[in-house]
C-alpha cells in the first residue's frame, strides 16, 4: 500500500518516499520546529539558557530522529528511531505546558501541530512493525 494522505476530504495517494523530506510526518515535524523557533524567540531573554534552549532542542529532535530513521534498513531499528522522537514529543509537549502556565505567550497552535506530530509518527512506526494493516 503507498503512503497517502487526505486533502481537503480526498484521500491523496503517493509513491514510496524517496528521502525523509518526503514523509509528511518529517513536513509536519520540521514545521513544528519552526513554529518552536518563532514561539520560543518571545520567551522572557533570561530564559536562553533554560527553557529557550530546552524546546528548541527538544523539537529539533523530533526531526531529526525522523530523518535518521528513514535511512535505517530494520524494522526495529528504524522504529527505535522513531520511538526517540516520540519521547521529544512528549518533552515538547510539557515545554508547551510551561510555558503556557508562565504566560510566555500562545501555544494553542504549537499545540495543534505537535498532537499532528504525535499522531503521524504513532501511525508511520505502526505501519512500519505490521506493513500488512
Amino acid at each position: 500500500m503507498s503512503p497517502c494522505w487526505v486533502e481537503k476530504g480526498l484521500v491523496i495517494s503517493r509513491g514510496p518516499a524517496k528521502t525523509f523530506e518526503d514523509l509528511i510526518v518529517w513536513q509536519k515535524a520540521h514545521s513544528f520546529v519552526l513554529m518552536a523557533y518563532r514561539l520560543s524567540g518571545a520567551f522572557p531573554k533570561h530564559e536562553l539558557f533554560g527553557l529557550t534552549s530546552q524546546f528548541r532542542r527538544a523539537a529539533v529532535s523530533i526531526a531529526s530522529n525522523i530523518a535518521e530513521g528513514f535511512r535505517r534498513r530494520g524494522a526495529a531499528d528504524k522504529v527505535r528511531f522513531f520511538n526517540i522522537a516520540q519521547g521529544s514529543v512528549e518533552e515538547c509537549r510539557y515545554y508547551l505546558i510551561l510555558a503556557k502556565d508562565l504566560e510566555y505567550g500562545d501555544v494553542h497552535e504549537a499545540s495543534s501541530l505537535l498532537n499532528e506530530v504525535s499522531k503521524l509518527l504513532d501511525a508511520y512506526s505502526k505501519s512500519i512493525l505490521n506493513p500488512d494493516s
